[in-house]
């Protein structure tokens, strides 16, 4: 699965404040994830965290203008 930093992630469960999505703040063998609803961050292993997923939105980066 495709995951960047940035990226929302939202998941199949909910957190127990009610959100289920979520941004992708380090990536690596973990993934440490910030709830958009409290702002609680936690660390989950990336195969658990991918299975987890329902879906990926990815925030689109505007081109730079140095113009």
């Amino acid at each position: 699965m495709d995951i960047q930093i940035g990226d929302i992630l939202e998941m199949k469960k909910e957190h127990p404040c009610g959100s289920k999505r979520w941004t992708v703040v380090r990536l690596g063998m973990d993934l440490r994830l910030r709830c958009e609803g409290c702002g609680r961050e936690v660390i989950l292993p990336r195969r658990k965290a991918e299975s987890a997923v329902r879906s990926v939105k990815r925030q689109i980066s505007s081109p730079d203008k140095n113009s």
